[in-house]
């Protein structure tokens, strides 16, 4: 499943049986606590650190984009490693405001690409809204919907998300 829902009842958001953490809004302890949550997974998950990188990315927006790096607002944190890896971010900002026209982009740029249309292609490259910065570009999140093959759901507010990644037996 390579897309992403808005569903506040998805049942991906039950969060029975999972681990939970709060951490303060810090970028600089992003790295902290991505490799906190990444202990608990299995090797096997951690696929040349690609589960830390994708897990950081979310960790980094929810602190940076959600939060404002607002050191008394907290970015919560559920997960497991089940079986697949399962995790819910949930930050204390507004939300990816967004995020539907971030998907109609992303279909604009799917399409180019599926079309060979490599000319239409270069408006495609990055996302900006009136909130990015020159480091921001929508890049991050084009590689986690690829990434999270369980999806990615996010609840109506838009500052909570829910990703899911299978992984193959060995």
């Amino acid at each position: 499943m390579s897309q992403m829902l808005i569903d506040e009842n998805h049942i991906l958001f039950n969060t029975h049986g999972m681990y939970y953490k709060e951490f303060p809004s810090d970028l600089r302890q992003v790295r902290f606590y991505t490799v906190f949550i990444v202990q608990r997974a299995p090797e096997r998950f951690k696929e040349v650190n690609l589960l830390e990188q994708q897990l950081s990315e979310i960790i980094k927006n929810a602190i940076k984009h959600g939060n404002k790096c607002d050191p008394d607002k907290k970015v919560k944190v559920w997960y497991d490693f089940n079986k697949r890896a399962k995790i819910i971010v949930e930050d204390e900002g507004e939300g990816f405001q967004e995020l539907e026209q971030w998907c109609q982009f992303n279909d604009e740029r799917n399409k180019c690409f599926a079309e060979h249309d490599f000319e239409n292609m270069e408006k495609y490259v990055s996302y900006r809204t009136r909130n990015s910065d020159e480091n921001d570009g929508g890049n991050a999140l084009f590689a986690a919907l690829e990434y999270w093959n369980g999806g990615m759901v996010w609840n109506d507010k838009k500052n909570k998300i829910v990703v899911v990644r299978f992984f193959q037996e060995k």
